[in-house]
């Protein structure tokens, strides 16, 4: 019975949501983690090397400027002591001398060319004791002597032999020295001599090699020189200005278009203003371009050595997992019915013992299923031989009792004819109660299907019920919308309607009862309601009103007619169910398949719409 199949599907379902936590594979999940784990234990070790060794980089890279910076500082040094030592020699060469005694600046000015080719220098000059030019001579053709001459000028109060000079857009490091009469003590000076040389690019590259890093000469927030690319030349001042203080030799962060560097700057020209600096920057992205490559090859050597340890570690959890999806396989088909699936418990480890005791269990859930269908059976088999005899007994007395009354020798034909009627309505009940029995016995290949009309079977089964007592005096309206042949057993279909119908006739009010049969095409088949304008069922007894032998508010029910139209209609394929159990409105609906044969259908495959009123008040 529906009620006993429902309990023993509940029982050997055996809660296996909760026993199978998904549908992924335990090993595929086992996997993952592991894999994630060791992904992100990769990961942090490389960004961790990776940080580290940024940093020694950056290290390495400011030891390297400030060595630079240190070894530039002492070149500088020894290269302005040797140039000093030889503006003197050339300033003490008798024919300079003998040149500034004559006092003539032409002659001063032819005198001196070898001297100035032999002094190597970019700018050469010969000045009196006032301080005016006699002499000049520079690579630079556009060089004006007033420029010079004002250059001088601002030089000659100052006591520093060595000078920077900023004429016409080229830097020079000038170095003065005074031109003595005779020997340095106690002798007139006859005039300054000058040698400059200028910072150009062919200076910054001899520094740049020297220092082993890239070179800018600044004075004041313009470049004179540098070993950089043109176009970061634009930003280059003010940001070297702004990330680099005077004289730091401490290396600073700097980006100069797309690429960064550390930098240090060194102060040439200090007290005056504006002040001639030398910076030397090194690129942090060339440092670490070979790192980078570097790092790539580990990020690939960790994924191809992931991949290699992710087959590994699947081929041995696949072979420790196999037991564990056999028992997965084992639960599945206990959740099926199947108690006998095959399960390998030897082994000692703690898989085979759960395997074991699943066995175990298996077996005992098959036992106390075995035992509770027993005790269901038993109290099923009590309940109907309670429910049969009760009301065998009720219709034996009463034949029994009219039989008696048929032996006495004066009655009537009318009072025989009543006696025999009532004889024969308990047998007919008795006949009713045994096919009722009978019909559980019976599988859905008991059907005998036939081709026809749904509302035909309704309408013969509101022509039975109108000759009950209960529908005498009930109207019934019949409604059909669309199609409705089909493939059913109209015998057994109009059992179904004739129960629904007579139920809903025996539960509303003698006077004003009104009982509704709708027929609805869907696809596939039909929808069949049937509403009543009862009392309604209570609540209590709603969920058990398709139980074997519930019966509600009949004196002679048998407790079967729901139940058998719900089994007649799940062998059709279809199903009912209690859609609105409230007073004043009760609604049972049916969902049918029909089965359409090509070529049989006929007119009834056409969709018409009617409505017929069956009324016997």
């Amino acid at each position: 019975m529906c009620r006993e199949r429902r309990r023993r599907e509940d029982l050997a379902r055996f809660d296996l949501k909760k026993f199978m936590m998904s549908g992924i594979p335990l090993r595929v999940k086992f996997l993952a983690s592991l894999l994630l784990v060791c992904l992100a234990l990769t990961i942090t070790s490389l960004l961790f090397v990776r940080h580290t060794v940024n940093n020694q980089i950056r290290a390495d890279i400011a030891e390297d400027l400030q060595s630079s910076v240190v070894t530039f500082t002492t070149f500088q040094h020894e290269r302005e002591a040797s140039l000093t030592r030889f503006a003197e020699l050339l300033a003490d060469l008798p024919n300079v001398k003998a040149l500034m005694t004559t006092e003539d600046a032409v002659t001063i000015q032819d005198g001196s060319t070898n001297t100035w080719r032999l002094s190597g220098s970019d700018l050469f000059l010969l000045a009196g004791t006032s301080g005016k030019l006699m002499a000049i001579h520079s690579l630079n053709p556009e060089l004006e002597q007033p420029t010079v001459q004002e250059a001088l000028a601002r030089s000659t109060g100052q006591t520093a032999n060595t000078q920077w000079w900023f004429l016409n857009g080229h830097l020079y490091q000038v170095f003065l020295q005074p031109i003595y009469s005779a020997e340095k003590i106690d002798s007139r000076v006859m005039g300054i001599l000058a040698m400059g040389y200028e910072i150009n690019q062919r200076v910054v590259q001899e520094v740049s090699r020297i220092a082993a890093c890239e070179v800018t000469f600044l004075r004041g927030d313009s470049v004179v020189a540098s070993t950089l690319a043109a176009p970061v030349l634009p930003e280059l001042a003010g940001k070297l200005r702004q990330a680099l203080a005077p004289g730091s030799m401490d290396p600073q962060d700097l980006q100069l278009g797309a690429e960064r560097y550390l930098g240090a700057s060194v102060d040439l020209k200090t007290g005056t203003t504006p002040s001639v600096r030398l910076n030397v920057l090194k690129s942090y992205d060339h440092a670490i371009a070979f790192y980078s490559d570097m790092y790539r090859s580990l990020v690939i050597l960790g994924l191809m050595a992931l991949l290699a340890q992710s087959a590994v570690i699947f081929i041995v959890l696949r072979r420790y997992t196999q037991p564990l999806e056999k028992l997965v396989d084992g639960v599945r088909a206990l959740g099926k019915g199947d108690f006998t699936y095959p399960l390998d418990t030897r082994g000692q480890d703690e898989l085979a013992e759960v395997t074991a005791s699943f066995v175990r269990m298996r077996d005992d859930l098959r036992q106390a299923q075995v035992q509770l269908l027993d005790s269901e059976r038993l109290a099923t088999i009590g309940r109907m031989a309670s429910s049969i005899s009760h009301d065998l007994r009720h219709q034996l007395t009463a034949i029994v009792a009219n039989s008696e009354f048929l032996c006495e020798r004066n009655l009537d034909f009318q009072e025989s004819e009543e006696i025999y009627q009532e004889i024969r309505n308990a047998v007919g009940q008795m006949t009713d109660l045994i096919d009722s029995l009978l019909e559980f016995s019976r599988t859905r290949d008991a059907l005998s299907p036939a081709y026809g009309r749904v509302e035909d079977t309704m309408q013969q089964a509101i022509r039975s019920v109108q000759s009950h007592p209960a529908g005498q005096k009930v109207e019934i309206v019949l409604d059909r919308q669309g199609a409705d042949a089909g493939w059913f057993d109209p015998k057994k279909l109009g059992r179904v309607f004739y129960n629904l119908l007579l139920n809903a006739c025996q539960a509303v009010s003698p006077e004003g009862g009104r009982v509704e049969a709708n027929i609805m095409e869907t696809p596939g088949g039909a929808e069949i309601t049937i509403t009543d304008n009862g009392s309604g069922i209570p609540e209590r007894l709603r969920e058990k009103i398709f139980e074997p032998f519930m019966s509600y508010g009949k004196e002679n029910g048998t407790g079967l007619g729901l139940t058998i139209v719900q089994k007649i209609l799940e062998d059709h394929g279809g199903n009912i169910r209690l859609e609105d159990p409230s007073p004043g409105r009760t609604t049972f609906r049916i969902s049918l398949p029909l089965r359409h044969t090509p070529g049989v259908e006929g007119p009834y495959a056409t969709s018409t719409i009617s409505k017929k009123t069956i009324s016997t008040k």
